[in-house]
């Protein structure tokens, strides 16, 4: 039996070694195979997509500092409890609800290292109890956005006192002071706080919630002009960020500016260099809407201007749609979706400075917006390289931008992805517009009182450094921050900017998808006779036979000094004009019977208003069949606009736009090709008001043929 025995377990070690070593037996195991390389994305690129862009105040290389913001936004009472006293310990989201103002003190070394020059913290008013008030009341409170007490600082966060070293030690980083204002509502017992001058706000607007009120204007004006001026003068704080800006008639943002910049002028401080300087006076506000609404509640006309400076939450929608999800899980869409962000921007008089953000505290964080459209998780390598090519376009901006608290390390809420039922998200601190107010994780500094500092992974020391990295660079080339921006091309999977400004030439190459991409590119089409410079990495590109190889891994920004600019500059190819020519720019075409070969009604389906994001098919956009595999559409468009879109069916069963989903060329004949399912989508800029026809020929085997789109005449 024993030698049995013996015999077997040698049998099964034989086994277990075959197993291990994969040759049957001892020795040096088989190497495994190396896994194939993807094959790369390539693309050749002859000309510029469109000539230089510098009509908004930030495009047009003035040097205005407030285009070189780069805000860090804290949500106060979620942030760092740094004093045990000051604690609200109820509020929405997840965190203990214990931030104050001296856990920003404790954080602001680490938050100079990030890389960014400038602070907004969310309301930090004082909002009285009412009695009886629900706990749901408890909790709006924490938020600061229902004050009561406009000219003291809440005890739950702090001191007026505090609030001066908070701003003075700011100052001494080199890190400006922006409060939030709310200045179209307020809590109901708001009445009870006169201003410093004896003011006090109206009390006959509408109710808001349990225990909110709307502001009446121009009854409430001269409260919160004063409002507006005296945080200015007295604590010397650098401007606001406006919540809800709608609320306020537009026409009375010029006086609250007004306001603003007469305290800043007759305020100063020693900034970090130690000169003697005024507080900033920027402002800016939040209208969470189309960019029409945001230009005619926001921003005013040219005649009468409102504000100068609006969040920008159409490109922040386009931004997180290419490189992630929205909220609402539309996601994974073309390169060229952040083209047509931008090309919102046309519905804008001159002097906006649109702010681009990538989350607030309103939204999902871009990390758990990632896992909703089952992208990458924290443990996969796509999730950080998603978050650097992320914040390379927003390094790339022409604007001042703001960074949320913890995306710099790509915070996320474990176990969050999915959307949470409405019956049960607020008490689990889950729903959309809130679960970003998680705990801050501060490299070095405890999120308790009397706690362990924070540590950071190798992966969020990784994404911090690499974001600083940006600012700097953002810093140090103004034609990023403060320059005019050229087109050069964008389509499924590729986005290339040209930045100017003075001598500083900056070009800006993404790879949006996961795939490595090799970029042909035309010395002409950007405008370089010489080297690219490889501004992050060091590496300089050579061109020969006059184009330039870009190699890009997946999800990889490169940002180049064009160090022999052209005199030409990048050179466009056809379609300057906005009317083309031959039968797909024919206005007048008679229709035809039938539906021609499709067999199918074709509608345009698309992002513009009334399109329902791509759900609607609308007859003002449903395409007539003319004949000879012609189908047209004439549109009137009331303003400058740009949207994504699709030529498809009712049913989805036919799909196309341009393609490669590159962006339209206004008056020229584009190849279509069959654009099935979410990122295939093209994009539109309508750069003037007028009639267009959308037109495309279809081939015979039905899988593509041609499209233009082209202003009738």
């Amino acid at each position: 039996m024993h030698w049995r025995q013996s015999f077997l377990a040698l049998a099964i070690a034989g086994v277990l070694s075959s197993c291990r070593d994969g040759n049957g037996g001892g020795g040096e195991p088989n190497p495994e195979p190396p896994a194939p390389e993807p094959a790369a994305y390539k693309v050749t690129v002859g000309t510029a997509a469109g000539r230089a862009d510098s009509r908004l105040a930030c495009f047009k290389g003035n040097g205005e500092a407030e285009c070189g913001l780069r805000l860090y936004q804290i949500m106060v009472e979620s942030f760092v409890d740094g004093d045990s006293t000051a604690d609200y310990n109820t509020g929405y989201g997840t965190s203990p609800h214990k931030g104050d103002l001296q856990g920003i003190i404790n954080s602001l070394d680490y938050i100079q290292s990030t890389g960014v020059n400038a602070l907004w913290l969310t309301p930090i008013f004082n909002s009285v109890r009412v009695a009886g008030q629900s706990d749901w009341s408890d909790r709006l409170d924490a938020t600061g956005y229902f004050a009561s007490d406009y000219f003291n600082v809440d005890p739950h966060f702090g001191t007026n006192d505090k609030l001066k070293e908070l701003v003075a030690a700011a100052h001494a980083r080199g890190l400006y002071v922006f409060l939030d204002g709310v200045f179209g509502h307020y809590k109901n017992n708001a009445q009870e706080y006169a201003s410093p001058q004896g003011r006090k706000v109206s009390t006959t607007g509408g109710a808001e919630g349990e225990t909110g009120r709307s502001a009446v204007y121009p009854a409430d004006l001269e409260f919160f002009k004063e409002v507006a001026a005296h945080w200015v003068t007295e604590y010397k704080i650098d401007g606001w960020r406006l919540d809800q800006a709608y609320q306020v008639p537009v026409q009375y943002w010029d006086d609250l500016r007004t306001a603003v910049a007469e305290a800043a002028a007759n305020t100063s401080y020693t900034n970090r260099a130690g000169q003697t300087v005024h507080p900033l006076g920027y402002m800016v506000g939040e209208i969470w809407r189309s960019a029409g609404e945001i230009s005619s509640q926001g921003y005013g006309s040219t005649d009468s201007p409102g504000l100068l400076s609006v969040f920008d939450f159409p490109v922040r929608y386009s931004l997180v749609q290419t490189l992630a999800v929205e909220e609402s899980g539309t996601g994974n869409r073309a390169a060229s979706n952040l083209h047509t962000g931008y090309q919102n921007h046309l519905a804008y008089p001159a002097h906006a400075m649109p702010n681009l953000m990538l989350t607030n505290h309103d939204v999902v964080r871009f990390g758990d917006l990632l896992q909703r459209g089952t992208l990458a998780n924290p443990t996969d390598a796509a999730y950080w390289a998603r978050h650097k090519a992320a914040f390379s376009f927003m390094a790339s901006y022409s604007g001042p931008i703001t960074l949320y608290y913890g995306d710099e390390i790509g915070q996320e809420l474990p176990g969050f992805a999915a959307r949470e039922s409405n019956s049960t998200c607020a008490v689990n601190g889950h729903c959309d517009d809130h679960v970003s107010r998680t705990t801050a994780v501060v490299e070095g500094v405890a999120s308790t009182a009397g706690g362990t500092p924070a540590v950071l992974s190798a992966e969020q020391a990784s994404l911090k450094n690499h974001v600083a990295a940006l600012m700097a660079l953002r810093d140090a080339h103004p034609a990023l921050a403060n320059g005019s921006r050229t087109h050069i091309f964008s389509d499924t999977n590729i986005y290339i900017d040209r930045k100017d400004k003075g001598d500083d030439h900056v070009l800006y190459v993404l790879n949006t998808k996961a795939d490595p991409a090799v970029v042909t590119v035309a010395g002409t089409a950007i405008g370089s006779a010489g080297a690219l410079a490889g501004l992050l990495d060091g590496a300089e590109v050579v061109g020969s036979g006059g184009n330039y190889e870009l190699r890009l891994k997946p999800f990889e920004a490169r940002f180049f000094d064009i160090v022999s600019p052209t005199a030409e500059g990048p050179q466009v190819g056809e379609g300057s004009d906005l009317s083309g020519e031959g039968p797909l720019a024919d206005c007048h075409t008679p229709a035809a019977e039938g539906l021609g070969p499709l067999s199918k009604e074709m509608f345009i389906r698309g992002s513009y208003a009334g399109g329902d994001n791509f759900g609607a098919t609308p007859a003002s956009r449903r395409f007539a069949y003319k004949g000879n595999n012609l189908y047209q559409v004439v549109v009137h468009e009331p303003s400058p606009t740009a949207y994504t879109f699709k030529f498809a069916s009712a049913d989805w069963s036919k799909e196309f736009a341009v393609r490669n989903s590159a962006a339209v060329v206004i008056a020229t004949e584009q190849p279509m090709a069959v654009a099935a399912g979410n990122g295939t989508e093209s994009s539109v800029a309508i750069p003037e008001a007028g009639t267009y026809v959308f037109s495309f020929r279809i081939n015979a085997t039905l899988t593509g043929g041609e499209m233009m789109v082209s202003q009738c005449q």
